[in-house]
């Protein structure tokens, strides 16, 4: 008998399990192959816009995603480092040979934690509650909680063109019982649809046709704790080239060969990850499309062709290869395809990530109707934390929109659901300005350390980090600087006049163009044993420089934080509120939201229905 049962080892499934197992509870992970675990089906990066700041929120909640990354990383690079900090992220290039080695073994090593080679057909329910499992030779494993992170192996098929198999990513065997199983429980399942470009042998690449696409001279880092340096330490470069008028039109020439434009897919894609034919059929007015060449391993003489998936059947697909710059003599070792694969409606889930028909039954990742590496092990973290929490009695760990991206992600798949694999961009956080690279350990690390999973030391680094950074605010506002040479000098070296009369630091600092490294060239004594002390000064600069645009996004927050606190009555009958609109009526007894801020939110229900909500639940309160 088990606490927890885990199904599936992709990223969400590796966060669930080591979330509970460092909870404390005995846990088993059960996945179809233990040698991919945490595997990179498709692009072999970890990050990107919005995504990047995930895993730094992951690792300041005690998750593992950021540290695996750091180890493994051949490349990283600082996004929009010229603009403002509410849109920089970080994007590594992995090896994904390596990256699941160390996934691996560091599972292998976790205490509490039992791994099993084998594909899961059925759940146990009794009583509406998950209960275990059955595996496809019939034994059953029982537990207290059941957490699903089949990725996108549910009844999934390959599409090339007119060309089907059922099977999962690079060849594994797809899951249909446990598909059926879902269906059989009522849970209302959808079916998505993505994609991977073709894979191509490095060495017979002709990389002078093409732009170098370097990383950054700094070694970046996801994870706020030392000890997770790279272990490989080769830098290697991407690759630059475009598409051309010559691809496109062999491409719309052949639209109807494509599994997609052939009428062969039953999946709707991703908006924001489209095949090469999508663009090109979209995006007419464009005369050609970026296409990067990324390396996968230091241990494979291959390339991965970002922005050229395409489910072209392998003939169109050839001629299409060897029409971009530099692969005119390559050699094929993978074509693209596309998958499509079942995924379950996230209006069927809580805030808590835990199924609404079943208890004890979480879900997390692309079984959600998400995309990405990122979005899947944020979900699973939070699947694993709650159904811990649950197992202690305890409330469960719901982050709000203006704590944490992962919070926004879970907040639009309950509230609003998605018709298409949901993506995490930047544009869809309100409140990005909190949510930033620089600050996810200020932000979360506290609950990581509540929940278990960040450990004393971790926690009182934090607690010094915030002291230092509240200690030099002050200190900044007291200390003046006078009117000298020296002064006026660095003043106009960043385009400002000479001063008049004494500054305070601070002010200075509120200056644009004015960086916190001006404090080193000033002379001020600075604590320079301080650890960390460029994070804990970049931290004050951005402070002070967006003190007010930061006071009004928290003001906002705090007032839909009033709306996320008032509670709704589980057993609200909406039928009997008078004055609502219909449409509002039906989405709130389908989605049964637990707020009256989680309600504001859903599609269809308009302020004026959420007035009268609020008046009908404050008179229940009152009779």
């Amino acid at each position: 008998m088990y606490d927890v049962i885990v199904v599936g080892g992709g990223h969400a499934g590796c966060e669930a399990c080591l979330a509970t197992s460092k909870m404390g509870f005995k846990t088993l992970l059960i996945t179809g192959n233990l040698n991919m675990v945490g595997s990179m089906p498709c692009n072999p990066s970890i990050g990107g816009p919005a995504k990047g700041v995930v895993v730094r929120e992951i690792d300041a909640l005690g998750g593992y995603m950021g540290k695996n990354a750091d180890l493994c990383q051949i490349q990283t690079k600082m996004l929009n480092s010229s603009k403002g900090p509410a849109v920089r992220a970080l994007r590594f290039q992995e090896d994904k040979i390596l990256y699941m080695e160390m996934m691996k073994k560091h599972l292998e090593e976790t205490p509490n934690l039992d791994l099993l080679e084998m594909y899961v057909e059925d759940l146990i329910i009794i009583d509406d509650k998950a209960q275990g499992v059955i595996l496809e030779n019939g034994k059953e494993i029982f537990s207290k909680m059941v957490i699903l992170t089949t990725g996108t192996y549910l009844d999934s098929r390959i599409l090339r063109g007119h060309w089907t198999s059922k099977e999962g990513p690079d060849g594994e065997k797809t899951s249909k019982g446990l598909s059926q199983a879902l269906r059989r429980l009522g849970f209302e399942i959808q079916r998505l649809k993505t994609g991977t470009p073709p894979r191509i042998k490095a060495s017979t690449i002709d990389f002078s046709k093409t732009r170098l696409e370097p990383g950054d001279s700094m070694v970046w880092h996801y994870s706020f704790d030392e000890g997770y340096e790279s272990i490989l330490q080769k830098r290697i470069p991407c690759y630059l080239t475009y598409t051309n008028a010559e691809i496109h039109n062999l491409i719309l020439d052949n639209l109807k060969e494509s599994a997609m434009y052939g009428g062969v897919v039953e999946g709707v894609g991703p908006r924001y990850c489209p095949s090469i034919e999508d663009k090109i059929v979209k995006f007419k007015d464009k005369e050609r499309h970026q296409i990067f060449f990324e390396p996968e391993s230091l241990s494979l003489d291959q390339e991965y062709i970002q922005g050229f998936s395409t489910s072209m059947p392998v003939e169109i697909q050839d001629k299409m290869i060897r029409l971009l710059p530099g692969l005119e003599n390559c050699e094929v070792i993978r074509y693209a395809y596309a998958i499509e694969y079942d995924a379950i409606n996230p209006l069927e889930i809580k805030p808590n990530l835990e199924t609404k028909r079943i208890s004890n039954l979480f879900t997390a990742g692309q079984i959600n109707g998400t995309s990405g590496y990122e979005e899947a092990a944020g979900q699973g973290l939070l699947a694993g934390i709650n159904a811990g929490l649950k197992l202690k009695g305890e409330a469960p760990l719901i982050l709000s929109r203006d704590e944490a991206y992962i919070g926004v992600m879970i907040d639009d798949l309950v509230t609003k659901g998605t018709q298409e694999p949901y993506r995490l961009l930047t544009s869809r956080a309100e409140y990005r300005l909190l949510l930033r690279h620089d600050n996810a350990d200020l932000r979360l690390r506290e609950y990581g350390f509540q929940v278990g999973l960040i450990d004393e030391e971790a926690y009182r680094r934090l607690v010094q980090k915030k002291n230092c950074i509240a200690s030099y605010i002050q200190q900044f506002k007291e200390y003046k600087i006078k009117s000298s040479d020296k002064v006026n000098a660095l003043l106009s070296k960043f385009g400002y006049s000479e001063l008049s009369e004494s500054i305070s630091i601070y002010s200075l600092l509120k200056r644009p163009n004015i960086p916190y490294t001006i404090l080193f060239e000033l002379g001020l004594e600075l604590d320079m044993t301080q650890p960390n002390l460029h994070e804990i000064l970049e931290q004050v600069e951005i402070e002070i420089k967006y003190e007010g645009y930061i006071a009004k996004a928290l003001l906002q927050a705090n007032k839909m934080r009033n709306f996320d606190m008032k509670k709704i009555p589980v057993d609200i009958k909406y039928d009997l509120v008078d004055n609502i609109a219909i449409e509002a009526k039906e989405k709130l007894k389908k989605i049964r939201p637990e707020t009256i801020g989680q309600a504001s939110r859903i599609s269809g229900v308009n302020p004026a229905d959420i007035s009268v909500l609020v008046v009908y639940i404050d008179r229940l309160k009152r009779s």
